[in-house]
């Protein structure tokens, strides 16, 4: 099938976006990467009278690091992300997350605005952030907005974001170099979208117990999900087996998670508590590993 018609619009500035934002009304779609729309576009599921191609502004499109936060512009591709020497140091679960984002192909177009302001619940970015507590910059024809992640993601598909504003940053503070981060998902192919996915960011005390414990949950709520039960169980204690089974077991009795053609929610309720368990561990590992290496220079990049 092919897209019904729609008038295509090329801004070459964020004013002249929300503009057109606020002119064309709702009957109007964001272009990013077109990664996610064009499909909903040409299967017609998406009908926009207008479609705002954000490709021209550049300014969208970089990635800088100061002392206090990494700052993603949403423009930026997975791909660009990726290659980040800033991504990887500041934020390394984005880091870890993004090689499992679909195929080479798409992250090479797809970005990491686009995913984020989708808002799928299988979608590792959208998890990721929300462990890190990020905070996503829209702009709209009021100015700038700022949002916590845990406010943007409302449901599945459905952001807080209003039809008049544009997903313009991520900010996340940066990580310590003593962090260890790991994330892992279950799918039937590589780069198919994820049954479940999981992902940690541990930081351990000085006796080597767990002093920050930041988790993230893909494909098994409306929404992307932090595993808090588990958070609050572990944190502040070392990281016993016993202790990892435990909350693994409390995540899954938590979790209701829908059933489909791919998989049966008692499945993925049973993989998410594996994969949680699995990707603590990990994370836990790295930490400690990183504590015995000692400290390492960091500043601005």
């Amino acid at each position: 099938m092919k897209p019904v018609d729609f008038q295509l619009h090329r801004p070459s500035s964020l004013p002249q976006a929300v503009s057109l934002l606020e002119r064309l009304g709702e009957d109007c779609k964001l272009l990013a990467g077109g990664q996610s729309l064009v499909p909903l576009l040409n299967f017609r599921l998406a009908r926009p009278e207008h479609v705002i191609d954000l490709s021209g502004i550049r300014s969208l499109g970089t990635v800088w690091r100061t002392p206090d936060q990494l700052v993603i512009g949403a423009m930026t591709t997975h791909a660009q992300a990726l290659r980040s020497r800033a991504v990887a140091e500041a934020a390394p679960l984005i880091a870890q997350a993004l090689p499992h984002v679909a195929h080479l192909a798409i992250r090479a177009r797809g970005t990491v605005g686009g995913s984020i302001a989708h808002g799928d619940p299988a979608a590792e970015l959208p998890a990721v952030v929300l462990a890190l507590d990020a905070t996503l910059v829209a702009v709209g024809p009021a100015g700038e907005r700022e949002i916590a992640a845990a406010d943007f993601f409302l449901g599945n598909l459905v952001t807080s974001l209003a039809p008049d504003e544009v997903l313009t940053e991520i900010r996340v503070r940066p990580a310590p170099g003593s962090v260890g981060v790991a994330f892992d998902e279950v799918g039937r192919r590589q780069g198919d979208f994820a049954l479940v996915g999981a992902g940690a960011h541990v930081l351990l005390d000085a006796r080597g117990g767990v002093a920050e414990l930041r988790t993230c949950l893909t494909g098994v709520s409306p929404a992307p999900r932090r595993a808090s039960e588990a958070e609050s169980m572990l944190t502040g204690r070392p990281l016993s087996p016993e202790a990892l089974d435990a909350a693994a077991a409390a995540t899954r009795e938590a979790l209701s998670p829908h059933s489909d053609l791919h998989a049966t929610a008692e499945y993925r309720r049973d993989v998410a508590g594996t994969l949680l368990a699995r990707v603590i561990r990990s994370a836990e590992e790295r930490a400690r590993a990183a504590m015995e290496a000692g400290p390492t220079e960091e500043g601005p990049r």
